[in-house]
Parts: structure tokens; C-alpha cells; sequence
């Protein structure tokens, strides 16, 4: 796995590749075999693990900057990264048993929605679970889901085989169409109890820092990560444009126009900004994640509005990236509609759309609000 310091030169030639294969990985509506291998041998799809299991504890904000260093190459291929690694951090919550069963193949990849969209009916030694789940990110190279269920009215996450449940061809989509995200469903599955865990109960005991880290806050940060990297890819993919392109009956390049050079300026000066309130949110909620007591609610606060706030704020950036390519932006064979395509589709995630700014703006209202999912 490496140490905390290196992810981002891990996420180099992983880029590198997703890059060379965005194209393919869209067409496919799922990470091109040589993203995934790419991926797997990086490691970070597993970034999250604990030491336990052969994690190296990394930061937060240093898994969350390779997520993004992938992004800024293919949109697709950053979110599988970040969503692959929340997931792995469910390594330090399984029981111990299940865990190793899990992650116990160095090989493993997991994936999940946490949504109860399942019924978990107890039975001897487990639960037996059905149900369907929507927008499951990874699906198609993930060898194991952690699904949502209820039990007994609580919810219960339940860590199944992908071989055990049936996938459904539903990923057809504006953007991120290489995430895979396709619909999957569970028919009587059987799960033992040590694959059984609570994501709503707090770290576990004897968690380290990393998984002191508030864990929906990471799901939120990891959506962000990539649609700050394709914001980032965005601005540089209309700079390449920009350099040769000469508008009709112009002799000045696109770059060379006033209003390019403003608009850019403004974008990057607003990427810039959400990328410094993001980062900074989650320094401050890994800094309290280094006590045993919990991190507190403002730090929480901050780091969920400061995530949606870079979603929302990465989409105006790939929108006004893709307006300023004008024509040459419409053609399939342009990088610029996926960079817009894949910005619009990350707004509508429920840890990042505008409801959040609801729970956020409650709390600094100092109103009465559920914070269990903060």
C-alpha cells in the first residue's frame, strides 16, 4: 500500500492511463480493464483500509488529492477511485472475521450503497437480504458490495459478494457514464453475521485517525475530489483549445480574445477558492479526528458544506470552460462535453445536491436538525 506520502505519485501513472482510455471507458459504461488493473496496482482502491489489513492510515486529504489527480484525467475513473476507497475504509468496522474475508485478497475491491434500500430478516447465525439498490458506482469491477438494509427498523449495512447478486443494465446517463453505476438486486442472499456492521454507530473502538474521521463526511469529500478534478481538467482542456483555435472571421486566437482571458481568470480564481475552503475543512476535521471524543458538529458542519460548495462551485467552472469552446465543445470527439456532461451529473449526488445547504444552513440558524449523517 505504501506509505501516507505517496499517493499522489501512485496516482501518476494511473492517470496517465485513465487518460489514455476516458474515450473507451465511457463507450463501455465501465472503467476499461486497463484503468481497473491500473487502479488495482496503484492501490487505491483500497487506500482506506486499516493497518490491520495492510493499510497504511493515510491522511484524508492525501487519498482524497489522489482521487483528484485521476479525475483531472477522466472524471469516471477518479469517482471509482474515491468511491472504492470510502468503501475500503469499512475494513476497520466489520468484525474481524469479516473483514478478512473481504479484504483478505490483496486483490479486493469493494464498493456499496449505504442507502436501506434492503430488507435484512434475521436467521440463524445472520440475515437473509432482498432488495434493490440504485447507483452503484463500481459495481461492474467490484467483487464485493456493501449494501444497506433494515433490520428491525435500524439500518445495517451488509457486505455481500457481487458474484451473489443479480446486476441490472440501467447506467444509461448524461455524464459519468464510466462509473458503471448500474442498479443491483439482492434475492434472499444469505449473510453472516460478521458481515454485518453499523455506518450510524460511530468508529469502532480502537480506531485510529483515519477512521475517527467523520465516515459520511469522507463519502461526501470523495464526490467532491472528483468533480474538483474534472473542474481542473476542464480549464486545462480549454487552454489546449483555446491556444489553436481562431474564431470564425477572427485572426486572433480564442486565447488571445479579452472575454477568454477574463472568464478563464474567473473560473480559475473560483476553483481555486472552493478548492482552499474544501481542503481546509477537512485539515480541521482531521486535526479533531486526532482525539478520542468525537469531532465535533462545526467541524462536521464545515466539512459538508464545504463539499458541496466545490461540486457546485466545479460545474460553473466546466460549464463556463465548455461555453468558451463554443462550437468545437459539442462534438462527441471534444473532451470539453464530457468534462460538462460528468460536472452536472456529480450536482445531482444526495451528499452533495442542494439539500445539503438546507441541513447546513439550519444548523448555522441554530435550528433544531438531524446531524446523524452529518
Amino acid at each position: 500500500m505504501g506509505t501516507r506520502d505517496d499517493l499522489l505519485d501512485k496516482a501518476a501513472p494511473l492517470a496517465a492511463v485513465a487518460a489514455d482510455h476516458a474515450v473507451e471507458t465511457e463507450r463501455r459504461r465501465a472503467l476499461a480493464p486497463e484503468v481497473v488493473e491500473a487502479a488495482k496496482t496503484s492501490g487505491l482502491f483500497r487506500a482506506g483500509l486499516p493497518a490491520s489489513l495492510g493499510g497504511a492510515e493515510p491522511t484524508v486529504a492525501a487519498v482524497l488529492r489522489a482521487a483528484e489527480r485521476v479525475a483531472e484525467a477522466d472524471a469516471s475513473a477518479g469517482w471509482c477511485v474515491s468511491i472504492a476507497a470510502t468503501s475500503s475504509l469499512l475494513g476497520a468496522y466489520l468484525p474481524e472475521k469479516g473483514a478478512q474475508e473481504v479484504f483478505g485478497d490483496p486483490a479486493s475491491v469493494a464498493a456499496g450503497v449505504w442507502a436501506p434500500r434492503g430488507k435484512a430478516t434475521a436467521v440463524d447465525g445472520g440475515v437473509r437480504v432482498s432488495g434493490r439498490w440504485s447507483f452503484c458506482s463500481g459495481v461492474t469491477h467490484a467483487d464485493w458490495l456493501f449494501l444497506g438494509c433494515v433490520r428491525d427498523a435500524k439500518l445495517v449495512v451488509a457486505a455481500i459478494p457481487t458474484a451473489e447478486l443479480e446486476i441490472h443494465d440501467t447506467w444509461h446517463t448524461s455524464g459519468l457514464r464510466g462509473t458503471g453505476s448500474h442498479d443491483t438486486s439482492a434475492d434472499d442472499v444469505f449473510v453472516p453475521d460478521h458481515r454485518l456492521l453499523s455506518v450510524v454507530d460511530g468508529p469502532p473502538a480502537g480506531a485510529g485517525q483515519l477512521h475517527r474521521f467523520p465516515l459520511f463526511g469522507f463519502f461526501a469529500a470523495s464526490i467532491s475530489a472528483a468533480a474538483l478534478g474534472n473542474a481542473r481538467g476542464a480549464i486545462t482542456e480549454l487552454g489546449e483549445l483555446a491556444g489553436a483555435k481562431h474564431p470564425s472571421g477572427s485572426r486572433r486566437s480564442l486565447a488571445e480574445r479579452t472575454a477568454t482571458q477574463s472568464a478563464v481568470a474567473e473560473a480559475e480564481a473560483s476553483l481555486r477558492a472552493a478548492r482552499e475552503f474544501y481542503y481546509r475543512a477537512i485539515e480541521d476535521a482531521w486535526e479533531a479526528a486526532a482525539s478520542s471524543s468525537a469531532v465535533p458538529q462545526d467541524a462536521r458542519l464545515a466539512l459538508r458544506l464545504a463539499c458541496t460548495h466545490a461540486v457546485r462551485t466545479s460545474a460553473d467552472v466546466a460549464r463556463a470552460m465548455y461555453d468558451l469552446g463554443g462550437g468545437s465543445g459539442i462534438y462527441e470527439t471534444s473532451p470539453l462535453q464530457r468534462r460538462f456532461r460528468d460536472a452536472h451529473t456529480a450536482t445531482a449526488h444526495f451528499q452533495v445536491n442542494p439539500a445539503t445547504y438546507e441541513l447546513t444552513g439550519r444548523l448555522l440558524l441554530g435550528l433544531p436538525t438531524e446531524t446523524a449523517q452529518l
